[in-house]
């Protein structure tokens, strides 16, 4: 496990709090939870970026190859 120091405003770190608190996990698990989230998001985005270009440009990579 990896440790990572993060300096938040002080209303985002509340906001943290609060949330954390309404779903019964620490702030630290919601962080994980959120960046988890925020990384698999970002890899779903790319994967479908990368599958609509390969099908737009299918015929041009058949006559290429």
């Amino acid at each position: 496990m990896k440790i990572l120091e993060l300096q938040l405003p002080e209303q985002t770190a509340l906001k943290l709090q609060e949330a954390a608190e309404r779903l019964t996990i620490s702030p630290e698990q919601l962080l994980i939870l959120s960046i988890e989230e925020k990384l698999a998001q970002l890899e779903d985005e790319f994967r479908r970026s990368a599958e609509y270009v390969l099908h737009k440009n299918a015929d041009l990579y058949r006559r290429l190859s």
